[in-house]
């Protein structure tokens, strides 16, 4: 029985649709058909039920072309017929090339039915194929997927050991492109002295069973991971015919077990020396006191008085250090507020430089949008000087000491490699060196009180003590990297707070931003002008102050004593910041200058304000920035603007 086909027929003239219809059946179709004959229509019919579609060429109010291209928005794979009653051959290629099955003449309606015929057998094929491919794809999804996303590394080999198939995760696990190991004995990537059991354990599984062990392996940068490895015999298996091995990395679970017994070693340590430290600092009380009581008693010229002295002065070296134990074993009290880390860093920058000498170079890479910490502000410059004396007696030759802040987000895989870590938003500090490094010997120990690689009298062996109780005590972790001959980078994670930075009170870190030169401030904003003035004064400068250039350069007429900095905005009336600065150096060549603007240094720089390596300083700024960009122009330690990063104070220097 002839099937139905479901046609749908765009004609305007009947008697046409009366010659499609007859030519069908004669064909051998049993058309059931619908008419339609402009575009309002066309869409209502428009199904996907149909089985084909034949369509005149020209209508009063709609055309063949624009029906085909509708069909194909409406992604509907019927075939398209043009019928029409003249073409052009041109006409009808491009129709073709639109889409269209085929194209026939009125007058030539003879070969319908087999244009017809032949346009659904090449709908079918399309549809088969497309039902094969999407078959084959998601078998070919599923395989990829479990073989790409399994976490283990599956091996057929033969029974020699050589490999013959490889799964993608070695990529992950061991770092090796498949290609490379094709061919290669498994053995080649075992340690030395676990080669001979992986080789028993090849040819024992086919009496003993399927056969495990844990194994190192090579990864392709060289370094052993101690993988889990399981062997099982299917060389009598017709489809595999090899020994199949599976393998899975669990270094990561050793490094855990490892960082586990490390912490609970520490915490016992920090137990023990707390309560030691709590009871000697009641004997130093004594100590310190008497020697005290005893000073005062004595004369100035008496002999006793030098040896009281130095029992006094023992006493407050063992007083140090028992509150360095106590704040290893986190029993310090702290003083904790919402600061920047950031703050702390630059507060500490200048000390740094001169503790590290000249032969340490110091950069600075702090984040410009560093989040709040909540920690105790002198604990934290503690923690930068302790790290920083540590990498500058790891190069002794000289080299780099690199402090950077950032903010990261601790993923749960990190977490999951790092005991007590939870994850979340922190702001990190890193102190990284190029120094001498250390062994996974000496990393083992490197927080231990009173461990030390120095010499005789060269240290207490409690400055990373010290280190790892105030990150502890502050929620935080500290992580170290460090090889032999590779340096050292000691990374730290303070939990992030949403809460605004607490303003703290001067502290001796501050002391370093005093002055006592003189500095000529020309500004013709006077609230500015006034503020910088303020702040300079208040940390001991002098101070001149001017309004406009003119002003200024009679100023430094008048002026009979030195004159050592000027600090000139950029837009002046009369005349810029860079001519009124070219002007005073000829007068006094020894004035340094420091440019202020609410334009960036590099907008300034590209107008040709400003020389490359003059010293810039950015509006808004802060007084604590302004004392350090003051300070650091007059100590002639900073390079000037580096484009790159900002501000001289964050730029490098050493």
């Amino acid at each position: 029985m002839t099937a139905p086909l479901r046609v749908l027929i765009l004609e305007d003239r009947p008697a046409d649709v009366e010659l499609i219809l007859y030519e069908l059946r004669r064909a051998g179709f049993e058309p059931r058909w619908q008419r339609v004959e402009d575009e309002q229509g066309y869409l209502e019919n428009l199904t996907p039920d149909l089985d084909i579609i034949l369509a005149d060429y020209n209508l009063p109010h709609f055309d063949g072309p624009t029906a085909l291209r509708l069909l194909q928005q409406k992604a509907l794979d019927i075939p398209f017929i043009v019928v029409t009653g003249s073409i052009s051959e041109e006409v009808a290629v491009e129709c073709m090339k639109q889409g269209a099955a085929d194209y026939l003449i009125k007058d030539r309606m003879g070969r319908l039915g087999q244009a017809v015929d032949h346009a659904l057998q090449q709908r079918r094929l399309r549809e088969a194929k497309r039902q094969a491919e999407i078959a084959l794809q998601e078998s070919e999804t599923l395989f990829r997927s479990l073989i790409e996303n399994i976490s283990d590394v599956i091996a057929i080999v033969d029974s020699h050991g050589r490999i013959r198939y490889l799964s993608p995760s070695v990529e992950r696990v061991l770092g090796y492109q498949v290609q490379e190991l094709s061919e290669r004995s498994i053995l080649s990537l075992v340690h030395a002295q676990d080669q001979d059991l992986l080789r028993r354990m090849l040819q024992g599984s086919a009496k003993a069973g399927p056969l495990s062990a844990e194994l190192r392996f090579c990864h392709q940068h060289g370094a052993w991971h101690i993988l889990e490895v399981m062997v099982n015999n299917l060389l009598q298996d017709p489809v595999v015919g090899g020994l199949v091995v599976t393998f899975r990395d669990i270094s990561d679970r050793r490094q855990l077990e490892d960082q586990l017994r490390q912490s609970q070693k520490l915490e016992a340590i920090g137990r023990l020396a707390g309560g030691i430290a709590h009871d000697f600092n009641n004997l130093l009380m004594a100590i310190i006191g008497y020697s005290d009581l005893i000073l005062n008693s004595l004369d100035a010229l008496s002999p006793l008085r030098k040896d009281v002295e130095e029992i006094h002065k023992a006493g407050e070296r063992a007083a140090a250090l028992t509150s360095q134990l106590l704040t290893f074993s986190r029993k310090q009290v702290t003083e904790t507020k919402v600061l920047n880390l950031n703050n702390v860093v630059k507060d500490m920058a200048k000390l740094l430089r001169r503790l590290i000498g000249e032969d340490v170079e110091l950069f600075l890479q702090l984040e410009g949008s560093l989040a709040p910490v909540r920690a105790d502000p002198s604990q934290w410059g503690q923690v930068i000087m302790n790290l920083a004396v540590n990498s500058r007696d790891a190069m002794p030759q000289g080299g780099k000491l690199i402090i950077e802040t950032a903010n990261v987000e601790l993923e749960a895989d990190y977490a999951r490699r790092h005991v007590d870590v939870q994850p979340g938003s922190y702001v990190m500090l890193a102190v990284s060196d190029t120094g001498i490094g250390m062994t996974a010997e000496v990393l083992s120990h490197i927080f231990e009180p009173f461990f030390t690689t120095k010499g005789q009298d060269k240290g207490t062996g409690l400055g990373l003590s010290t280190v790892y109780g105030i990150v502890r005590q502050s929620d935080g972790h500290i992580w170290v990297y460090s090889e032999p001959n590779q340096g050292t980078t000691f990374k730290i994670y303070l939990p992030r707070v949403d809460e605004p930075v607490e303003q703290t009170t001067p502290s001796l870190l501050q002391e370093a931003l005093r002055g006592t030169e003189t500095v000529l401030v020309v500004e013709d904003e006077e609230m500015v002008r006034n503020l910088a003035a303020r702040i300079l004064r208040r940390y001991g400068y002098t101070v001149l102050e001017a309004h406009h250039p003119t002003e200024a350069i009679e100023l430094a007429k008048q002026h009979s004593g030195p004159l050592d900095l000027l600090l000139t905005d950029m837009v002046l009336p009369i005349m810029n910041g860079r001519e009124l600065a070219q002007q005073l150096v000829q007068q006094r060549p020894r004035l340094s200058v420091l440019y202020v603007s609410g334009y960036t240094g590099r907008s300034i720089l590209e107008q040709g304000l400003i020389e490359e390596d003059a010293f810039f300083l950015e509006k808004p700024f802060t007084p604590n920035v302004l004392l350090q960009q003051v300070r650091q122009v007059l100590d002639h330690k900073a390079p000037g603007y580096d484009l790159d990063r900002g501000p001289a104070d964050l730029s490098q220097h050493g």
